[in-house]
């Protein structure tokens, strides 16, 4: 049975919003059940900002995030307000500019240059939140890559398909070839 509770964390202004919406779709596309929900602070800019997606093939009694299976954080303060929720054997993706890294023994902690990708691989900041569901569809696989890459195209900005195609690449790249640094428990790296 597939059932993922998902909950991306940052600041407002890097996309989460989006990246959430975005990856619904794509379950949808797969034919799955989905549910997802958003919150954000008062200020456009800077403020906390968290989606969240439960994915499953059976239906969806709940429609809040309690314990997540995984969780990426982009900032400092997301990863210190929410780590407490990832289920023992869970995930963390954690931006490798986030300097304290939890103590959690009972999952993996996976270590991405998401941001510093945007900025010096694509010359574009606001591209981080596709970089980063490409790392967690290249950790998870819980989305055919056809349908991720089919709502990113559907819901990013008309002439910038090709832009957000390269993040979505880079994001599966940091996973599979660029080998950051991982902690914790099943660590998926060689």
């Amino acid at each position: 049975m597939l059932h993922q509770e998902l909950r991306l964390t940052g600041s407002g202004g890097q996309g989460l919003i989006l990246a959430g919406i975005i990856l619904a779709e794509a379950a949808l596309y797969d034919g799955l059940n989905v549910v997802q929900s958003q919150s954000y602070g008062p200020e456009a800019r800077g403020g906390a900002s968290k989606a969240e997606v439960i994915i499953s093939n059976k239906e969806i009694n709940f429609p809040k995030v309690d314990k997540c299976d995984l969780m990426l954080a982009l900032t400092q303060t997301a990863c210190d307000k929410y780590i407490d929720s990832i289920k023992p054997n869970g995930i963390l993706i954690m931006d490798k500019s986030i300097p304290n890294v939890p103590v959690r023994e009972d999952i993996t902690i996976y270590l991405v240059p998401i941001i510093e990708t945007a900025m010096n691989s694509l010359g574009y900041p606001m591209v981080s939140n596709v970089i980063a569901l490409g790392t967690i569809y290249e950790i998870t696989k819980i989305v055919s890559k056809a349908s991720l890459e089919k709502a990113v195209c559907n819901r990013i900005p008309r002439g910038t398909e090709e832009l957000n195609i390269k993040a979505l690449e880079e994001g599966y790249n940091l996973i599979r070839n660029h080998k950051e640094e991982c902690f914790g428990h099943g660590c998926r790296f060689n």
